[in-house]
């Protein structure tokens, strides 16, 4: 299995215009960021905190989107942005694949992002009966995660469900028009499946997984050459994460202006969202475990994982 055959091909594209930024750290003059229109980085972008942390540094900040975590770390692994954040299923992927890639930080949570949504009028009643039918995720994403534990707590095997494998945006056309019975998938995509399409839940991800990660992640070439750089990112995230923490009516707002999606549908993402930034701790770690295990031994990935092998570790100033 290469890195390729578990990622998202088609972002791929986004790399053609992408030049790889690690260079010695007194050359240093771009910090390449990868993001998603979510959560805490869009914050960050939106008050230009990570760009005021660098401004002495005299480091331009560019912003490149993806739509989901798998390319954004087959970006990252070469070295094509530095720095950028996921859920929890990406980098294990990634991490099997032998990619060039450390957990720089965490974003703890209690899943309620995430959830497995059928139509309004599906038969579909349990995680049970999601046996013999067509769910939708986004491979190697914290939505096959949940996917996967769904059918664990269902006693269902891998193998008792067809699964579709979709990026979010070909999931809700798909969904909407019928063509799938179940859709695993993260705010605001769940959020607008919810409100635009009367989507119903038939469990979420506290319900299916409890706790659950999203990650700070950085190229591992680029945190062991600029350690500091990361450290300043972390620390404006953080500042982020507590500003959007006391502020979702705000988180709403900026998520609006950063996607399009109706400020309405936002403030039921940024209501579920959780942004506190923290280091990786050993409870994270062996949550994360966990999530490799699984894929693992239902042979999603090439071999078992260490995930403590790549938890960098900022050198102490």
């Amino acid at each position: 299995m290469t890195l390729k055959s578990v990622l998202l091909g088609a972002a791929s594209l986004a790399l053609i215009a992408l030049s790889p930024a690690v260079t010695l750290a007194d050359d240093l003059k771009e910090f390449n960021i990868g993001f998603q229109k979510n959560g805490v980085l869009v914050v960050a972008r939106n008050q230009q905190l990570i760009e005021k942390a660098l401004a002495d540094e005299g480091i331009t900040v560019n912003w490149i989107e993806f739509q989901a975590g798998p390319p954004l770390l087959e970006a990252m692994n070469v070295g094509s942005i530095d720095f950028g954040t996921t859920g929890d299923s990406p980098v294990i992927f990634a991490q099997a694949a032998g990619a060039d890639i450390v957990y720089a930080a965490a974003l703890p949570a209690k899943g309620r992002n995430s959830a497995i949504l059928v139509p309004e009028g599906s038969d579909i009643k349990t995680l049970a009966d999601l046996k013999g039918r067509k769910l939708a995720f986004t491979k190697g994403s914290s939505a096959h995660n949940v996917a996967v534990a769904a059918l664990e707590k269902a006693g269902l095997a891998y193998g008792d469900i067809e699964p579709i494998y979709l990026t979010p945006a070909d999931g809700g056309a798909a969904f909407s028009s019928g063509s799938v019975d179940a859709w695993s998938i993260w705010d605001p995509f769940y959020a607008t499946a919810e409100l635009k399409y009367g989507a119903r839940v038939l469990a979420d991800g506290p319900e299916i997984l409890g706790q659950t990660n999203s990650f700070l992640l950085a190229n591992g070439s680029f945190a062991t050459q600029h350690p500091d750089i990361v450290k300043q990112a972390i620390g404006a995230l953080g500042e982020a994460g507590a500003w959007a923490n006391a502020n979702k009516d705000g988180v709403a707002q900026a998520l609006s202006d950063a996607t399009g999606v109706p400020v309405e549908i936002q403030k039921l993402t940024a209501e579920r969202g959780e942004f506190t930034v923290t280091p990786v701790t050993d409870e994270i770690v062996a949550t994360q475990q966990t999530v490799a295990d699984r894929f693992a031994k239902l042979g999603l990935i090439p071999s078992p994982i260490t995930v403590k092998d790549i938890v960098w570790t900022a050198p102490q100033s």
